[in-house]
């Protein structure tokens, strides 16, 4: 079961307690110099997220006269939503913006868009971009706080601490557990924040994929210690990285890497490297499926397992708006 909650969020009618302690980081870029405080301060804070999501009524004023801004230069479903719901449920006044409805589509540069948005004193600015590092460089631009909702390859934080925050309700925990991501690495913003996160909370991550979705730094016959980057296992046998898993978590595969020449095909991917029941047997008992989604079915996952005993996907969603909550609430609405 999950922690007992330190953060109870208050009635609908009533303003959410302060936590006993901010959240020490202005942004939310990666989780790569956060400590397992660190997270457990937002996981905590969630259960009490979670609880105002199984009320009649979940909207509370907790960031009554707070703004967000979210700024998306790719598409997304899951992400843009959930942020955009739980400032709302918070009662935060939240404005969509998209690339192409913003000054953008006439020329206008990131830094140009983003000293725009400053200058109308938002608190709290949510992006999406292609290029790895933009919200690094538009958090040396604004006085908001600034949350990666995904950059390029790099980072996808808050995906990474609402899976955590799924596997610790789930298991009770995250110390001491093997979680085996397996995929494309290689492009998955996804695996490298869930590697800084779950490493930090104390889990050991088992990474596994063919040896052209494999980053070089984080191939299997490369010293990971001598990189800087967390002590992991990397490996190309599949079987190897379920053994005993308690959590499998598998990546979306993009159908340009075929074409770009990364896969001979997708149908090698999915005899070498699909969770079917057979693999996911390898895995302890009542092991976890997750998926970042959007499900390739029959793909990544078995067509059997996507909605079967052991998937997660769902909660997933479902927990991503309690995270976001969290999140908005230590950034912008807890003590300053």
């Amino acid at each position: 079961m999950a922690d007992t909650m330190a953060h109870q969020v208050a009635p609908a009618n009533e303003a959410a307690p302060a936590p006993a302690g901010g959240l020490r980081h202005q942004h939310v870029l990666d989780l790569n110099d956060w400590d397992k405080q660190d997270i457990d301060l937002v996981l905590r804070t969630a259960d009490g997220m979670r609880e105002v999501l199984q009320r009649d009524i979940k909207k509370v004023p907790t960031l009554r006269g707070k703004t967000v801004i979210t700024l998306f230069y790719e598409a997304s479903t899951r992400t843009r939503m959930s942020f955009e719901l739980a400032g709302k449920l918070l009662s935060a006044d939240v404005i969509n913006l998209t690339a192409s409805t913003s000054s953008t589509t006439k020329g206008e540069s990131l830094v140009d868009t983003v000293k725009t948005i400053d200058a109308m004193a938002p608190d709290c600015i949510v992006m999406r971009h292609p290029s790895s590092g933009a919200p690094y460089l538009v958090a040396q631009q604004v006085r908001a706080s600034v949350v990666n909702g995904g950059d390029g390859w790099h980072a996808h934080p808050t995906q990474a601490l609402l899976d955590m925050y799924t596997i610790r309700e789930h298991l009770g925990g995250l110390a001491g557990l093997k979680v085996a991501i397996v995929g494309d690495i290689l492009h998955s913003r996804v695996a490298r924040s869930n590697v800084w996160g779950l490493q930090a909370a104390g889990a050991h991550v088992t990474l596994c994929g063919p040896a052209t979705l494999l980053p070089r730094e984080w191939a299997p016959d490369r010293d990971v210690a001598a990189t800087g980057l967390p002590p992991i296992t990397v490996t190309w046998d599949i079987e190897q990285a379920l053994a005993d898993a308690d959590v499998v978590m598998a990546l979306r595969l993009q159908k340009e890497r075929q074409e770009s020449g990364l896969l001979p095909s997708i149908g090698e991917y999915i005899t070498d490297f699909q969770i079917t029941r057979k693999r996911l047997a390898l895995a302890r008992a009542g092991a976890l499926l997750m998926h970042p989604g959007p499900v390739n079915e029959g793909i990544e996952l078995a067509s059997e397992l996507v909605r079967g005993a052991q998937s997660v996907i769902d909660t997933q969603v479902t927990n991503g708006v309690a995270v976001r909550m969290a999140l908005l609430y230590l950034l912008i609405g807890g003590p300053q």
